[in-house]
């Protein structure tokens, strides 16, 4: 009798600093294990050795940045049984949403010397934008065992339990003092996806919402509370405008509710 197939895992990279796929690599006790139960067929990162689809389960990184990315986006969902998003940048847009809120054109020609021949949307989208997406992985870079967990889970069968909670949860588990309460700080944990183990607040300093939205936000409470710790305006427009800035934007408060709290979208001119 010949053993049953493995089933095949495919990891991709769309625009990304390739942070997330280094934290599979990390992974190297847990990563063994796993390819003895299934076969890695498409890594650039960790082998030039590639195998066509299809694809049981397919890890992509980044966001979708240019022309290509978008016949390559849709040419791994036809072949992959499950896509699972990882990072920032393919559950946000990442950092380089940034070009969202201002002119991609202008973007280009102050970073190349000749941006002619650079090809580019003139907006960085998340993966799921784009195609179906059955989970996505937040983080900037992921967590590795939220990883191992999501890897595992598909290899059994089942939903991976990731929470969706705030780091404020992960910060009370570790014991670790509340930094707005009782130094003043400035944190966004109330707001952000747990995933990093407080890590920020563990050495005293604020989240700064790196894991992007949790699963329940209060965008109104919030910013009073960021200003309450010294922060002006401008820099809660900083704070909330980095590696999420598509999923945080979306959750700003309403138009009527930025002419009470001050707080204008990047499209506005902020």
């Amino acid at each position: 009798m010949t053993a049953p197939a493995r089933p095949r895992l495919g990891v991709f990279k769309f625009a990304s600093c390739d942070g997330c796929q280094l934290t599979l690599l990390d992974c190297e006790d847990e990563l063994l294990p796993l390819a003895d139960e299934m076969e890695i067929a498409h890594f650039v990162e960790a082998s030039s050795a590639i195998r066509p689809g299809p694809y049981d389960l397919s890890l992509v990184e980044g966001s979708v940045s240019t022309p290509d990315h978008l016949e390559r986006i849709r040419r791994i969902r036809a072949e992959s049984r499950y896509l699972v998003t990882i990072g920032a940048c393919a559950t946000a847009g990442g950092v380089q949403a940034l070009r969202n809120y201002a002119d991609a054109a202008e973007f280009r020609a102050a970073v190349y010397a000749q941006p002619d021949y650079i090809e580019a949307l003139a907006t960085s989208t998340p993966i799921s934008a784009h195609v179906p997406v059955d989970f996505e992985l937040r983080g900037c870079p992921i967590d590795r065992g939220q990883l191992i967990e999501v890897i595992t889970a598909f290899l059994a069968g089942r939903r991976p339990d990731i929470p969706n909670h705030s780091v404020c949860f992960a910060c009370k588990r570790r014991g670790i003092p509340c930094l707005p309460v009782t130094r003043g700080i400035p944190c966004l944990g109330p707001v952000t996806h747990a995933g990093c183990g407080a890590l920020c607040p563990a050495y005293g300093r604020g989240c700064y919402g790196c894991f992007g939205p949790s699963g329940s936000t209060n965008m109104p409470a919030m910013i009073p509370l960021l200003r309450s710790d010294g922060m002006s305006d401008d820099d809660i427009l900083r704070l909330l405008h980095t590696f999420n800035v598509n999923d945080f934007t979306a959750i700003e408060p309403a138009a009527e509710e930025e002419v009470e709290t001050g707080i204008r979208r990047p499209s506005e001119g902020s």
